[in-house]
């Protein structure tokens, strides 16, 4: 599955949480996620960090003069659009992710593991895996 298909596929499969989902369309969906999140809020992080205070002088806080300059400006809607990206993207994750937990048989609902310490590693390691070679109970086996 190419990067393309994989994220029309689960766009378009917006909240089916049902039937089953490959490795490929899983890691090319996170790939997307990375690109359209993780890159503008570093980059958001950069301009907010390089627009602060670029002379080190916090006298502005007691004053009132001076103060960010437009690149801190810049970087803090980068990241708003990232942050709200973001969350547009809660539900396809999810559902993306249930479905390759389905390809292990395995429910989707493990993906509560993540919020007991090292319980991410664990999810992990099912996404990582090689899904069921045969059908199982949550469908047949997709390319």
């Amino acid at each position: 599955m190419s990067f393309g298909t994989a994220v029309s596929t689960c766009l378009r499969k917006y909240g089916d949480f049902s039937g089953r989902a490959t490795r490929s369309e899983y890691w090319w969906f996170y790939a997307f996620n990375v690109l359209v999140v993780g890159v503008p809020s570093i980059v958001g992080a950069i301009l907010m960090a390089a627009g602060f205070a670029p002379d080190g002088d916090f006298s502005w806080l007691e004053t009132g003069e001076g103060g960010p300059n437009a690149a801190f400006w810049i970087g803090t809607v980068v990241l708003g659009i990232a942050f709200v990206i973001a969350l547009a993207l809660v539900v396809p994750n999810y559902s993306v992710g249930c479905r390759r937990l389905h390809d292990k048989d395995a429910s989707g609902w493990l993906q509560l593991i993540a919020l007991v310490p090292f319980g991410g590693v664990v999810l992990l390691v099912f996404f990582l895996l090689q899904g069921d070679a045969a059908d199982n109970q949550y469908g047949p086996i997709t390319n």
